[in-house]
């Protein structure tokens, strides 16, 4: 197998979902009104992986339009508050209308779009019994970890009824979904730098960048 599907049209494939409905509770503020480099960090991510096909942004009630949502093609709501990022990618799945979807956060600002492309392209692959791909990466002293955050997905039914069945028994974290047979974790390339799995827990998470 390739680490990658070459060719492979993303523009009209594969859509990206920014998930951005989180309250932020340790950061002080909701995640997605915060500032990057001179920009609210929606319009950063935007800007720097220039995704080739359709975007959408992911909210909860109560946190809607946030600052630069309308860089995105299309906004849409959770259904319900508080369920966690797993409520928001059932939101994404229930919404695209591509074969494929890739999911990123807002508080991960050094994910980079080749990150993104290589999921899709190393998903698309894959036999079609495999629904979803996340990646892990070694850690000094503890083996390797599974990060949840980017995935890709393929959309559809299957994969919309194992969402909804986790969220029905009250899971609310995507890292589970590593533990279905149709997810297939793989090696993050060892050229991505550490820093792509950083996220914007804290204030002093901020401060550091």
């Amino acid at each position: 197998m390739t680490d990658s599907a070459p060719g492979a049209d993303l523009s009209s494939t594969t859509t990206l979902a920014v998930l951005a409905g989180g309250l932020g509770s340790r950061m002080g503020v909701p995640k997605a009104t915060l500032e990057f480099r001179g920009k609210p960090i929606l319009r950063y991510l935007v800007d720097e992986w220039r995704w080739p096909g359709p975007t959408l942004l992911v909210t909860a009630p109560g946190r809607e339009h946030p600052p630069a949502c309308d860089v995105f093609d299309r906004e849409v709501v959770d259904t319900v508050a508080g369920e966690g990022p797993l409520r928001g990618v059932l939101t994404a799945l229930e919404t695209v209308t591509t074969s494929f979807l890739v999911v990123a956060t807002v508080d991960m600002p050094h994910v980079r779009c080749e990150h993104l492309q290589w999921l899709v392209e190393h998903l698309i692959s894959l036999p079609t019994s495999d629904l979803a791909i996340m990646t892990s990466r070694s850690l000094p002293d503890s083996g390797r970890q599974i990060e949840p955050f980017p995935c890709a997905m393929r959309s559809g039914s299957c994969m919309l009824e194992i969402v909804r069945h986790r969220l029905a028994r009250g899971e609310r974290s995507v890292w589970r979904l590593a533990q279905e047979p149709g997810t297939r974790i793989v090696p993050a390339p060892p050229h991505w730098p550490a820093d792509t799995w950083v996220n914007l827990n804290s204030p002093e998470d901020y401060l550091k960048l």
